[in-house]
Formats: structure tokens, C-alpha cells, sequence
């Protein structure tokens, strides 16, 4: 039993290490060129076409849910007439 135990303490231990079994490249300085590099182009943008796809989006759902807004705003001050 004691021996069941002691092996799973080791696995445990080997499985939550911290240690990689590879190593990562580490890409910040590449992605920090590119972030701060003096091209006119926003920040928010400079990540390329997938950037610019999600801009467009949030600004489309953003004028979009204004729009709604006003017009249940509209709607809630201006009640219909009942004949």
C-alpha cells in the first residue's frame, strides 16, 4: 500500500512540475517591432486583416445597439394611442 502511495507522489509531483519538456520561443520582442513600429497605422489595427475584421465588427454591433436604444427609448416616451 505504501508503495502505491510513493508512486503516486512521484507521478503527482513529475505531472505539476513546472519545468518544460521543450522550450517556447519567445516572441515578444518580434510582436514589440511590430506594436511599436511608426507607420501610421492605430495600434488596434497593426495585428493585420483578422484586426481589422473584429474592429469593424465591435464598431457595426456597437452603432447598431445604439440605434436600438434610441428607438425602444422612442418608443417607451411616445406611447401608441388606445382607440
Amino acid at each position: 500500500m505504501k508503495a502505491h502511495l510513493t508512486a503516486l507522489q512521484v507521478l503527482a509531483r513529475r505531472t505539476l512540475t513546472t519545468s518544460t519538456l521543450r522550450q517556447v520561443e519567445n516572441k515578444v520582442p518580434q510582436k514589440q517591432k511590430l506594436f511599436q513600429a511608426d507607420n501610421g497605422i492605430p495600434v488596434h489595427l497593426k495585428g493585420g486583416a483578422g484586426d481589422a475584421v473584429l474592429y469593424r465588427a465591435t464598431m457595426g454591433l456597437t452603432i447598431m445597439g445604439a440605434l436600438i436604444v434610441l428607438y425602444e427609448l422612442g418608443k417607451a416616451a411616445l406611447p401608441r394611442k388606445k382607440e
